[in-house]
């Protein structure tokens, strides 16, 4: 079940923040279960969690696990993610980091490199449903209506393959409870349904929060 966090306090410089919560989403078609604890704050982020798929030969999908720790600051402009998977053939590691005015570097343990992505800031891992809030969060869509296209540095699981692709999200709806907001990747389009701090709540096709 997910535990909502709900005490602000103030931190030094005035940050405000978040007690941390734990999210928990499941989805179907491959079955998965994904978890997390996740702190907000004004302008930065902190999550560690772990999703785990079942594999589904109807769709060519291999059982595998993940985990990942994500932190991000000053807006996305600073950001690393380290991010492991598991399947019954092998295991993987990858991170990805970025300084507030530098290119990305990636590190699979034995090679490494710097790319700037075409200017992205913004970070996405397939199928983890805590992460499809970053754009959302970082542009306010839940709080005031707005589109946005933008490019996306995308991981795949469980290969860790990095491609950049391009998301649009579009404010539907705000109201009392969050907003819905419509997201586009390539031919695929969903309705996002998020709360009031941005956080998924339905990713139809993917996960939903329990």
């Amino acid at each position: 079940m997910s535990t909502d966090a709900t005490t602000d306090r103030v931190a030094d410089g005035g940050t405000r923040l978040r007690n941390p919560a734990v999210y928990t989403w499941q989805g179907a078609r491959p079955t998965t279960l994904e978890s997390v604890r996740l702190l907000l704050a004004d302008g930065r982020l902190r999550a560690s969690g772990r999703l785990i798929a079942v594999g589904d030969p109807a769709v060519q999908a291999e059982p595998f696990s993940a985990s990942f720790d994500v932190y991000l600051d000053r807006g996305e402009q600073a950001c690393r993610l380290l991010l492991r998977t598991t399947t019954a053939a092998q295991e993987r590691q990858i991170s990805l980091s970025r300084t507030e005015d530098g290119p990305w570097l990636l590190d699979r343990g034995d090679t490494s490199q710097r790319d700037d992505f075409e200017g992205s800031v913004t970070l996405g891992v397939a199928g983890v449903v805590t992460l499809a809030s970053l754009p959302i969060r970082r542009f306010g869509l839940h709080r005031e209506v707005g589109e946005h296209e933008l490019p996306v540095v995308l991981v795949s699981l469980p290969d860790l393959e990095i491609q950049l692709v391009r998301q649009t999200y579009r404010t539907v709806s705000v109201n009392e409870s969050g907003a819905v907001i419509a997201f586009t990747q390539g031919e695929f389009t969903t309705e996002l349904t998020v709360d009031t701090e941005g956080v998924v709540i339905d990713y139809p096709g993917i996960a939903s929060r329990v």
